[in-house]
């Protein structure tokens, strides 16, 4: 069964090279262009891994962490943080806000497929 990927990022050419990325490596990606429009995507498709940019206008990472953690359907689904921060009390409140893993932009594709079949087995 093929897994779903929400990514999360207020970038196109992010969300072009992660898609990149996922497709090839077999995953169904649906993407989303800022926070409140990924929840609004989460709710409507569901998805089985979500990668999630910090700095987004609307809705933050964070917010969009806390708000798929408070969703009960969420609350186990694999949340990677792909981002351009590598500040330590960020990755610490994105950590106690539920997400699982960190990704430092710009990043390596075989790293980040790998990072996502780790967070999904």
């Amino acid at each position: 069964m093929t897994k779903t990927v929400l990514t999360i990022d207020d970038s196109r050419t992010m969300r072009d090279m992660l898609q990149m990325a996922l497709v090839e490596a077999g995953y169904r990606v649906i993407q989303a262009v800022d926070g409140v429009d990924g929840l609004e995507t989460l709710s409507a498709e569901g998805a089985d891994i979500i990668i999630t940019d910090i700095n987004m206008p609307r809705l933050d990472g964070f917010g969009v962490i806390e708000g798929v953690r408070a969703d009960p359907a969420h609350r186990a689904t694999p949340i990677l943080v792909l981002t351009t921060e590598s500040d330590a009390a960020k990755k610490q409140r994105a950590r106690e806000a539920g997400a699982t893993g960190w990704i430092v932009k710009p990043f390596d594709p075989a790293k980040l497929v790998d990072a996502v079949r780790r967070v999904a087995a």
